[in-house]
C-alpha cells in the first residue's frame, strides 16, 4: 500500500528513543520498526547480512531478537559504533564506567589551567562546529577520559560514545533538513552557557548510555570493514536474508555527518581521508571523491542497464560529473548485487531500502532499476513498495525492494 505521508516513524527519528538505537543520530539511518516489520512477517529468518550497517539498526534488532547478524561497512567508525552498540556489558563494567565517568568529571573541572596543552582535532573550520568556550571544556573532558582509561576496553568504549553525544549537544550543527547544517549566528548565541555545565552534561550522557547498556542481547551479532560492493565479506555460512539500505543515489555523504566523530576518535587524520573514503563508498562525493569522477570509467561487465542509460545523457546536458556520478552509483550496486546473490542460501530473501533521486528536470527512479538489476542477476518475485514521502522535493519517495532467490 503506498504510503503518500513523510512517516517520521520510519526514520532516525523514531530510533532517538529506543535505547541503544539512539546513541549516535545519523540522518540516513532508517527506521528499527522496518526491520522488525520484515522480521515478524518472515519468521523463517533466522541468520541475517547487512552489508551497508552504517549505525547498526538492523544488527541490534536482530541482537535483540537473538538471532545471527553480520554487518558490513567500509566505514571503521560506523564498524566500531555497532560493535559498540551490539555489545554486552556485565554490571561490574557498567560500575566501572559510572566510576571512571566520576574522575574524569572531576579532572576535567581541575584541569582548567593545561588548556594550551590540550589536543583539538585538526577539523578543517573547526569553529564552525564548536566556539571556544565550548571547544576547549570538551577537550578537556576528551584529555581527562584518555588519561582515565587509556586502553581499549568495554567501560572506555562507553565512555566515547557519552563524549560523541556532548560533541554534537554541544556543537553548532543543525539537523532541520535532509542532512546536516549549521546553525545561524542568532542559534548559536543562545545555545547553552558555562564551561561547568558541558562538563557536568557529560555524566548525564554517561547514564542515559548505561540505562540502555545495562539490557542483555540474546543473539550474535558481529560487525567488519568491508567493501560491499565488490563481495569482499569475510564469512562463507549463506545467509536467509539481506536487510539493508544502501547509501542513496543523491550525493549526500555519511561523512560529512560522522566528520566530528572520526576526527575526534582518530579515525580522520586529515581531510584527505575523507575524500578517500568517501570515493571508495557508494555513492560517496566528499572532497576528492568529486574531482576522481572525471576521469572515472565504467566497468564494462557492470555497464549494461538498459533503463539507466537515456536517464545519463539527459542529466549530461546539464552537468556531466553528476552524470558520471549516477552512472558510477548504479555500476558500483550492479556488482554488488551481483556479489550478494552468491552469499544467500536457496530460498534466501533480500530486503533494500532504497529512495528515488531527481538530478534538474531528471527523476531516477531507483527502485525500478534496482528491480531490474535483481532480475538480471537471478533474484525472482521481486516487489516494490512505496512506504514513505520524504522530507525534501515532492517527487521524492522512500521504498523497499525486496526479492527472492530461488
Amino acid at each position: 500500500m503506498a504510503m503518500n505521508k513523510q512517516r517520521a516513524d520510519l526514520t532516525f527519528k523514531d530510533n532517538l528513543r529506543k535505547g541503544r538505537h539512539g546513541w549516535v543520530r545519523l540522518t540516513p539511518a532508517y527506521s528499527v520498526k522496518l526491520v522488525h516489520q520484515i522480521l515478524e512477517e518472515h519468521p523463517q529468518i533466522e541468520r541475517i547480512l547487512d552489508p551497508f550497517s552504517g549505525t547498526g539498526t538492523t544488527g541490534l534488532v536482530a541482537g535483540q531478537r537473538g538471532l545471527h547478524c553480520d554487518l558490513y561497512d567500509i566505514n571503521p567508525f560506523l564498524i566500531w559504533l555497532a560493535r559498540v552498540k551490539c555489545d554486552n556489558y556485565s554490571v561490574e563494567q557498567i560500575d566501572r564506567t559510572r566510576a571512571n565517568a566520576n574522575i574524569i568529571v572531576k579532572l576535567a573541572n581541575e584541569n582548567s589551567s593545561l588548556e594550551q596543552a590540550l589536543w583539538i582535532p585538526p577539523i578543517s573550520n573547526i569553529e564552525r562546529w564548536w566556539s571556544q568556550d565550548r571547544l576547549l571544556p570538551l577537550a578537556r573532558i576528551f584529555h581527562a577520559l584518555n588519561s582515565v582509561v587509556p586502553n581499549p576496553c568495554r567501560e572506555k568504549n562507553l565512555l566515547l560514545i557519552a563524549f560523541c553525544r556532548s560533541l554534537i549537544q554541544w556543537s553548532n550543527a543543525a539537523f532541520n533538513h535532509q542532512s546536516m547544517s549549521f546553525a545561524n549566528e542568532d542559534k548559536q548565541l543562545r545555545l547553552f552557557g558555562a564551561e561547568e555545565e558541558i562538563i557536568q552534561n557529560f555524566l548525564a550522557e554517561v547514564e542515559m548510555i548505561l540505562g540502555a547498556a545495562s539490557a542483555y542481547i540474546p543473539g550474535n551479532t558481529q560487525a567488519f570493514v568491508a567493501d560491499s560492493k565488490n563481495g569482499n565479506l569475510d564469512q562463507c555460512q549463506p545467509y536467509d536474508a539481506v536487510i539493508t539500505s544502501p547509501p542513496y543515489a543523491n550525493r549526500m555523504s555519511y561523512i560529512r555527518e560522522l566528520r566530528p566523530y572520526m576526527y575526534w576518535l582518530g579515525y580522520l587524520k586529515k581531510s584527505r581521508d575523507a575524500g578517500e573514503l568517501d570515493w571508495q563508498a557508494i555513492g560517496g562525493t566528499w572532497g576528492i571523491a568529486t574531482s576522481k569522477l572525471k576521469t572515472w570509467k565504467p566497468h564494462d561487465a557492470y555497464n549494461d542497464i538498459p533503463r539507466l542509460d537515456p536517464l545519463i545523457k539527459e542529466i549530461a546536458r546539464s552537468s556531466d560529473v553528476l552524470s558520471r556520478y549516477v552512472h558510477k552509483y548504479f555500476n558500483d550496486i550492479s556488482q554488488h548485487l551481483e556479489s550478494i546473490h552468491k552469499r544467500l542460501a536457496p530460498q534466501g530473501k533480500v530486503f533494500y531500502v532504497v529512495g528515488n533521486s531527481k538530478f534538474y528536470d531528471t527523476l531516477i527512479s531507483v527502485e525500478e532499476i534496482y528491480a531490474d538489476l535483481m532480475s538480471k542477476y537471478g533474484f525472482e518475485n521481486i516487489n516494490v513498495q512505496v512506504i514513505r514521502k520524504r522530507n525534501s522535493k515532492k517527487e521524492l519517495f522512500e521504498y523497499i525492494v525486496s526479492a527472492d532467490k530461488i
